[in-house]
């Protein structure tokens, strides 16, 4: 994670064309044949950092209130994770808003961007499915072997990443601070919405008869 910070830092203080791979593992205090160790390019060396914030995005929905309808699981979660000081802090999200802007713009940092998304949709997607199994399915108790996420689930898994990395990437793109009607968590909200009349039933078990 150190030479993924090291990468951002730069990026956002010199933009990424003036930024080497040599520069990174300078900055990372590494040698460059280290630094080639562990990423390909430059731009990869950001995925650390994006796919944290996937994670923690994830996670919230995993150890969301047990007793939340899925949707609202969904909610609390993007409000948890999109919310300036809560787990990310609020200096933080300038850097946010320069990466995700920098991977609207960069090809290479694009595909890094889209990679790390769709892993997110993945993890989600049997998130879901431990929370759609019922209680105790979706915290760290030793349980049964889960079902793989239904196709239901994956597409409801597919729209609720989309709803959440539109809200990151629009806030991202213009100038509103993250707090407030315009910032991410509140752009999130009204995407995830549209969720709400999603036909959960279709996804929760049957039971054996």
């Amino acid at each position: 994670m150190e030479i993924a910070r090291a990468a951002a830092g730069l990026f956002v203080k010199r933009g990424l064309k003036s930024t080497r791979a040599e520069d990174i593992a300078q900055a990372a205090g590494i040698a460059p044949r280290t630094f080639y160790r562990y990423f390909a390019t430059k731009e990869e060396a950001v995925a650390p950092l994006y796919a944290a914030g996937a994670d923690r995005w994830s996670q919230a929905v995993r150890t969301a209130p047990p007793g939340l309808p899925l949707p609202q699981a969904l909610e609390h979660a993007a409000r948890h994770t999109l919310t300036p000081g809560t787990t990310v802090s609020t200096a933080s999200w300038d850097w946010v808003r320069t990466l995700v802007r920098l991977a609207n713009s960069s090809p290479a940092l694009r595909k890094v961007w889209a990679e790390v998304c769709h892993e997110s949709e993945t993890t989600l997607a049997e998130v879901l499915a431990a929370r759609a199994a019922g209680p105790g399915n979706h915290d760290n108790v030793a349980q049964p072997q889960p079902q793989p996420p239904s196709p239901s689930l994956h597409f409801a898994a597919a729209v609720a990443a989309a709803a959440v990395r539109v809200a990151v990437e629009t806030w991202a793109a213009g100038d509103a601070p993250p707090e407030g009607p315009e910032g991410p968590a509140a752009l999130a909200m009204h995407n995830l919405a549209t969720l709400r009349d999603f036909p959960w039933d279709d996804v929760q078990p049957q039971p054996k008869r």
